[in-house]
């Protein structure tokens, strides 16, 4: 409890520092939480993912934070080592022939080590860092007081639901923590990414591998945006964008598992493949979700709005209860960007990020991987900007698609779909009869019932205004003739030429009615008349001359 006061402290005193009550911009966010240490940085890591939460400003900002800080002694990465193996009655000198002193990495969750095994093989260690658990867990329970106690603080203010956030937070950071869930990783990736001649991983040792330590293959090689190295040693700089925004594609669409992390320090060239490294942080899409953003990819393609629409309410949770209009609207303007632009002229990471606008201003929230996706999207398109600036990773989404709509299109199992299709018309159609049966019974029996949800125009109101007006006068001339008539009937006196005067009154005023919106109408089909014809045609100005023939 002394810790969390002391650590409390130390908190209250940075954000006194930098006057938070002042608000709050994405630079100085950026710089509180690199002063309040690795596990903040970590934390502030993942909030960058939260596209769909926290302004972009904000986001892009937070992507700057970088995951290097002050290595931990390495007589303390050696305990964590030693106890780790110790609990399966293991020890690491038996494993190691050396591990360097210096690590060529520190992050907040871990530093890297190269080392030798008793083989001879060259190898990374990658060790988390002593006491990171508990430290972060500590930092996390004192967000969510903050979050209870704290004013919002502008323009921060509109984040749905803190707790939740913070909730998320911490599972994706223990999933970090866990090498031993960064090592399945690298095995199912391997897996889903055999096929690929040109993609590959480092080999890993389960057998050395715990919840704390890591082992890995050495990979040496040229980070994938090191433009001179890689010309230098013979590579084509479009093939390998090509290849690696391809390869991202297909993680995506095709095994709705990515690396959420592919900036160029986790991404190598080495002996003509592409080597993804550092799987602790990996996205990963239901089926339902990865069928729902092929078929949002197409609809913009295509620029369908209403199959857009569809897509992002299939794939979208609301904070409120939703309206269509509003987001079908937003999503018109949206594609209306891109009507005039070509397939390869779409920034595909620029129009999700405009995606999570909408869907943020609609009051929406995207699943976690549609986040994480939002983020790699953003980070493969920087590292083809510095090698390939010309590949456009739209083009390759819908030139996949299409292809695969090839490969994978089966005739029997289409026509039989088709037939299907057909069967169901005939049979609905045969109930049309007897539907409307029901429906006319029910009306008749006073059980019919119809809602209509109408907005008319100006246009409209004013015709039914009129209609409605024209018809309340008819009926009172009508009224008036017929009372006059029933007088008229009557001996009333007095009498004007023989008739009750109150009924010649009333024929008079009818008349008198009569006569005037008579003439009213005609006098303004006139002046309609005369508005309609059509203008004098001017005389057109003639430039140049006709086009010569050859």
């Amino acid at each position: 409890m002394s810790d969390q006061r002391s650590r409390l402290r130390e908190i209250t005193a940075v954000l006194h520092r930098y006057q938070i009550t002042r608000g709050v911009t994405p630079e100085k966010l950026r710089l509180i939480l690199e002063d309040l240490g690795p596990t903040y940085v970590k934390i502030g890591q993942i909030m960058s993912l939260h596209s769909d939460i926290l302004p972009k400003a904000y986001c892009d900002e937070l992507m700057k934070l970088t995951s290097d800080v002050k290595p931990m002694p390495f007589a303390e990465v050696e305990q964590v080592i030693s106890e780790s193996y110790s609990k399966h009655g293991i020890d690491w000198h038996d494993i190691f022939e050396k591990i360097d002193d210096t690590p060529i990495g520190s992050a907040s969750i871990a530093q890297v080590h190269r080392a030798t095994l008793k083989d001879g093989s060259d190898v990374i260690v990658k060790v988390r860092r002593k006491g990171i658990y508990t430290t972060m867990k500590r930092d996390i329970d004192l967000l969510h007081k903050a979050v209870r106690v704290l004013p919002a603080v502008p323009p921060l203010k509109n984040i749905v639901d803190l707790d939740m956030v913070l909730d998320e937070l911490w599972q994706v950071a223990q999933e970090e923590m866990d090498f031993t869930r960064e090592a399945a990783n690298m095995q199912e990736f391997a897996e889903k990414n055999r096929s690929i001649v040109y993609v590959t991983t480092p080999d890993f040792y389960p057998e050395y591998t715990t919840h704390h330590v890591l082992v890995m293959e050495y990979i040496d090689g040229w980070a994938i945006n090191d433009a001179w190295a890689l010309k230098e040693n013979g590579y084509d700089l479009n093939e390998i964008g090509q290849k690696f925004a391809n390869n991202f594609i297909k993680q995506v669409m095709d095994d709705g598992f990515f690396h959420a992390d592919p900036h160029p320090g986790n991404v190598k060239i080495r002996d003509g493949k592409i080597v993804w490294l550092d799987m602790g942080m990996m996205g990963r899409l239901t089926e339902h979700e990865r069928k729902i953003m092929v078929r949002g990819v197409k609809s913009i393609a295509l620029h369908d709005i209403s199959k857009v629409t569809d897509a992002v309410l299939d794939l979208g949770d609301f904070w409120t209860k939703p309206d269509r209009d509003s987001l079908y609207n937003d999503l018109r303007d949206f594609l209306q960007e891109y009507q005039s632009k070509g397939m390869g002229e779409i920034d595909l990471a620029e129009a999700m990020q405009s995606m999570m606008d909408i869907m943020k201003q609609n009051h929406m929230s995207m699943p976690h991987g549609m986040t994480m996706l939002a983020r790699g999207l953003t980070q493969v398109e920087g590292v083809l900007a510095a090698i390939s600036p010309d590949i456009n990773m739209m083009e390759i989404a819908y030139n996949r698609l299409s292809e695969e709509a090839i490969h994978d299109l089966d005739l029997r199992h289409e026509a039989s779909h088709i037939t299907r299709k057909m069967l169901r018309m005939v049979s609905n159609g045969s109930e049309i009869p007897s539907l409307t049966s029901e429906i006319m019974k029910e009306y008749l029996r006073g059980k019919g019932r119809m809602t209509l949800d109408l907005e008319p125009t100006s246009d409209l109101t004013r015709v039914i205004d009129r209609a409605v007006r024209n018809l309340v006068i008819g009926m009172c001339i009508t009224g008036l003739l017929v009372g006059s008539s029933i007088i008229c009937a009557t001996d009333l006196r007095p009498k004007i030429l023989g008739i009750p005067f109150l009924g010649f009154i009333g024929f008079f005023i009818a008349v008198a009615a009569i006569f005037y919106f008579t003439v009213r109408y005609f006098i303004r089909k006139w002046i309609r008349h005369r508005h309609e014809k059509p203008p004098k045609r001017k005389r057109q100005r003639h430039e140049g001359t006709d086009l010569k023939k050859s």
